[in-house]
């Protein structure tokens, strides 16, 4: 049970009769009607109010049916099929029109407005929670105005909104205000019933009572007459006290229990990527599987990787600038240090966590090669009319996901602007605006500026490649250092200078397998 229901379920529970107990020392609601009916006479006489010509008044047969006696005809009628629930004794069933003096609704049209006005010109959509709530776009019209289509409000009043959003209760007082078409008024002749009002009119019986008799199909409308003839299910008044009492103790645990509600549907909604998070948190610090020493190190990885780059400057496919590799380690001082050609430096702010004894931290682009890519010129055709190479923006990426077809493609003419295309298998990474987000090409492709294609140096059966395909996401979201990708722009330093936790490459392999192995468990 939700929150919505468990608060209908008690507002039912208390205009049934069964949120408190009754005391059958309670002057019963019969004598309320009856003193209603005097009060209502004496104004009728005084001239303040007008004679109800539907007066009547519903009392129980011999044989246990609910009728209905119209006093000016004197006609009779069986109400039984009307009768929505059984009341306790000393209850009474009667109309809204019964303990009311005056029920009608706003103007049906549109008020002449004046910014300077003095009076609000409100409607169904400003009553909420026993108020009327004034909202920066409320219209104001000038006094003149306002006594053109003054309604009679007091402290007796009570508002619900019966046009459009039905059932938003307010009660008048004393604001300046003028009413629209969709906010009905009435006038309880006794003040003390408000609150128990209040608490019928939110309930499941009144809402249900709404829709049934609300005609449109759009825009709901319901009648005066409807609102007139609302059946009212009227306790003793010192019960009235005793519900509202209880309804106030009971409405602060509700909104307790719908706090709650509200965190675990959150919980839930979430914990998917609460886990996922979890299990890649502990992937990136050793402790997702074991380490066994006959893998090897990262140190020993990270030499394969030296001298790979050594071939590709060779063989004139990498820039000699890329053989400046940086090596982090943790000095005898427990701190954390980098050391470029003869110099080191102290980086211990920017390391996170402790990695294994034979994990290595390690810059991210000195581990792997990338490209980031372009767009073309908007608007030249030359670049985009009848492309036939796809061309992937960050909306085509899913996290973790595969990019299978594009919603853009490039011309022949747009290749001199790429180079190489992004051959199927690669790993790409937005790092703009949604930063972080990785996903693997199923297609050969170009990119955006916003994603680089991602090459690792060293990588066997593409165990570093799926490695980095999981850990970049969180890692791009990890750490304060002015390096770490986070924010909406980045550029190609900020990408080079990450540091990555690096296990050795079997160890890589392993942590793949139990990711995805967790993962296909959350599914």
């Amino acid at each position: 049970m939700n929150g919505k229901q468990l608060k209908n379920s008690i507002l039912q529970w208390a205009i049934q009769g069964k949120l408190v107990p009754q005391d059958p020392n309670d002057e019963p609601a019969s004598v309320l009607l009856e003193k209603i009916r005097t009060e209502k006479a004496r104004l009728i006489k005084e001239g303040k109010i007008k004679k109800d010509k539907n007066e009547s008044f519903i009392f129980r047969g011999d044989d246990n049916s609910y009728y209905e006696k119209f006093l000016t005809t004197g006609e009779i009628k069986c109400i039984d099929e009307e009768i929505p629930f059984e009341i306790p004794k000393g209850w009474e069933w009667c109309r809204l029109r019964q303990i009311t003096s005056l029920l009608g609704d706003g103007i049906h049209g549109t008020p002449e407005y004046n910014p300077n006005g003095e009076y609000y010109f409100v409607n169904g959509n400003n009553l909420q929670d026993k108020k009327i709530v004034i909202k920066p776009d409320t219209k104001k019209v000038s006094r003149e105005e306002y006594l053109k289509y003054k309604k009679n409000l007091n402290k007796h009043t009570v508002l619900v909104s019966i046009n459009g959003t039905l059932g938003n209760i307010g009660f008048y007082n004393d604001e300046p205000i003028m009413l629209g078409k969709s906010a009905c008024y009435f006038n309880l002749i006794i003040e003390d019933l408000k609150e128990y009002v209040y608490i019928l009119l939110q309930s499941p019986f009144f809402m249900g009572y709404t829709l049934k008799a609300a005609t449109g199909t759009t825009i709901k409308n319901v009648s005066l007459m409807a609102m007139n003839n609302l059946l009212i299910p009227l306790p003793p008044l010192c019960e009235q006290n005793r519900i509202v009492d209880r309804m106030t103790i009971l409405d602060t645990k509700v909104k307790q229990y719908q706090k709650q509600e509200t965190c675990l549907r959150e919980l839930n909604n979430n914990i998917y990527s609460i886990l996922k998070k979890s299990i890649l948190q502990d992937a990136i610090q050793g402790k997702l599987v074991p380490q066994i020493a006959e893998e090897g190190t990262a140190e020993e990885l990270l030499e394969r990787i030296r001298q790979e780059k050594l071939r590709l400057v060779k063989e004139s496919k990498l820039k000699k600038s890329a053989l400046t590799d940086s090596v982090i380690y943790k000095g005898d001082d427990n701190k954390y240090y980098e050391r470029i050609g003869h110099k080191s430096i102290d980086i211990t702010d920017e390391i996170l966590f402790d990695l294994p004894d034979n994990w290595s931290w390690v810059r991210f682009g000195h581990y792997i090669k990338m490209s980031i890519g372009k767009t073309p010129p908007r608007g030249e055709t030359k670049y985009w009319a009848n492309g036939k190479y796809s061309w992937v923006s960050i909306s085509d990426m899913a996290d973790y996901g595969l990019v299978k077809t594009t919603k853009e493609t490039v011309t022949e003419y747009a290749k001199c602007l790429f180079g190489d295309i992004s051959p199927l298998g690669t790993l790409i990474m937005s790092f703009k605006l949604t930063v972080g987000r990785t996903s693997l090409l199923d297609i050969p492709a170009y990119h955006n500026e916003a994603i680089i294609s991602i090459y690792p140096f060293v990588d066997k059966d593409c165990s570093t490649r799926n490695y980095l395909f999981y850990i970049l996401p969180i890692i791009s979201s990890l750490g304060d250092s002015k390096d770490a990708i986070k924010g909406k722009t980045l550029n190609s330093k900020s990408l080079n200078n990450l540091l990555l936790p690096l296990p050795p490459l079997n160890e890589q392999k392993r942590i793949v397998a139990m990711i995805e192995q967790l993962f296909d468990k959350l599914k």
